[in-house]
């Protein structure tokens, strides 16, 4: 199908050319607030889908979060070079995480 940086130019362009009744569409009318909310679920979705056995559940929940997160990053006028610039300043660097202590109670 399309490559992620394909997928993101096709949603810049339907937030500047609106194809009414697209799901797209209706997004970005809705505004940040329910982008927001759609990347929350979805990702939620992600991980529940991860814990599932098989892997169908967990690629179609992954396309959805994808989708929403460059329907996001449209959005704030987050380009998809910039998401790729900074990977690539990541790109051989050991990690600054730290293991910290579980969550128990959320």
């Amino acid at each position: 199908m399309q490559n992620m940086e394909e997928l993101y130019q096709m949603i810049a362009e339907r937030q500047k050319n609106p194809k009414a009744g697209s799901y797209t569409d209706y997004l970005f009318t809705k505004g940040l607030d329910k982008i927001l909310k759609k990347v929350g679920e979805e990702s939620t979705e992600v991980i529940v889908a991860a814990k599932n056995p098989g892997d169908d559940e967990l690629v179609y929940e992954t396309a959805d979060l994808l989708y929403h997160l460059l329907v996001l990053l449209v959005e704030r006028g987050v380009s998809f070079d910039q998401i790729k610039t900074e990977l690539a300043k990541r790109e051989g660097k050991m990690s600054d995480y730290k293991d910290r202590p579980e969550i128990d109670n959320l």
